[in-house]
């Protein structure tokens, strides 16, 4: 509890008590500076990006964000004016992220129906810059220092950092845990209008035994080595247990077991034969250059609409994440029109 104000909300307390460490940090790359931008130089000649209530946006904050990004951007980028556009974009992704950040803090502050004024202990803070000294800085002070020495920054500008870094998490987080629930009417409807994203293809959960080809094997040899498993399973031995014993395909310490496999997933070899069978039954050997196998189905599944019970879950979360992106969305949109921002 802190003076003067009533305890945090309990969901609150437990979001920095459990998930502080994963808090989006601006020192998450602090021991490599960021290189310096003249994109972003001629762009924001005053190197100030935005305003947002009375937070200065810099281009040094841009670049702290972008740093990480720009590798991935020159892998994707075909040329270099696909690597401008692509960067411009971003640039202007991270400075509207920047923005939000600072209308969510100033929305978790806010006092609403004579609430009082939340805060954050400042034991979570400490606790969350002691675990920043470790995972960052080899628990080496000096070298924390010298960084915001760096930054031109100091302790209480970098807790104050830290702190927003860990409203912010937790808001978004909140936002998105308001949209969890969704009426089995919604997960009927998704279903009837989307049922051609439910079709499956044949399956067959597959086990396999394999036996190398190595110097000196024919493929009558090989042919035999394989009959032998068959007999064996004549004698009321299992597939899985006899895969464990003489297989040499890599998943032999499962007894042979790949899951679930589609036709399309299986050379024309395999998948042929595979598919004519039925749950419990095997392959005849099938030789090929690699050596032979024998191929059991331990279940089998057929094209066609998966039922909507089968899908219900996956409905579901496809519709929580619709449903959060909605909210958040027009919760964003409200902040920033009740916000004051100017860009630059």
């Amino acid at each position: 509890m802190m003076s003067g104000s009533s305890p945090l909300p309990r969901a609150f307390s437990r979001f920095f008590q459990i998930c502080a460490a994963s808090a989006l940090l601006v020192s998450a790359h602090a021991q490599t500076p960021p290189p310096a931008s003249d994109k972003l130089d001629l762009r924001f000649a005053n190197g100030i990006a935005a305003v947002a209530e009375d937070k200065i946006i810099t281009v040094d904050d841009i670049r702290r964000e972008i740093a990480p990004l720009v590798p991935q951007v020159q892998r994707d980028a075909k040329n270099e004016k696909e690597f401008n556009e692509r960067l411009e974009s971003l640039q202007d992704d991270i400075v509207q992220n920047l923005i939000d950040r600072v209308l969510i803090v100033k929305e978790f502050y806010k006092e609403k129906d004579g609430e009082p004024k939340k805060q954050i202990p400042a034991s979570y803070i400490d606790n969350q810059i002691s675990e920043i000294l470790i995972t960052q800085f080899d628990n080496d002070r000096s070298k924390f220092l010298a960084y915001l020495r760096g930054r031109g920054k100091t302790m209480r500008d970098y807790r104050k950092e830290v702190e927003e870094d860990m409203i912010y998490g937790y808001m978004r987080q909140q936002q998105r845990k308001s949209q969890s629930i969704v009426s089995p009417v919604k997960v009927e409807t998704y279903y009837k209008e989307n049922q051609d994203k439910f079709f499956r293809e044949d399956g067959v959960h597959l086990r396999l035994i394999q036996f190398r080809r190595e110097e000196g094997d024919t493929d009558q040899s090989l042919t035999a080595k394989a009959n032998s498993v068959l007999d064996r399973m004549k004698n009321g031995e299992k597939f899985e247990d006899i895969a464990k014993e003489v297989s040499q395909d890599t998943r032999r310490t499962k007894g042979g077991d790949w899951g679930w496999q589609k036709r399309s997933d299986l050379k024309p070899e395999l998948s042929d034969p595979l598919f004519q069978l039925a749950k419990g039954e095997v392959t005849k050997p099938i030789i090929m250059t690699e050596g032979a196998f024998l191929l059991y189905v331990e279940d089998r599944r057929f094209a066609g609409v998966q039922s909507i019970d089968e899908v219900r879950d996956e409905i579901e979360r496809i519709l929580v994440q619709q449903m959060a992106r909605v909210s958040q969305d027009r919760w964003l949109e409200r902040l920033r029109r009740n916000g004051y921002i100017k860009h630059y």
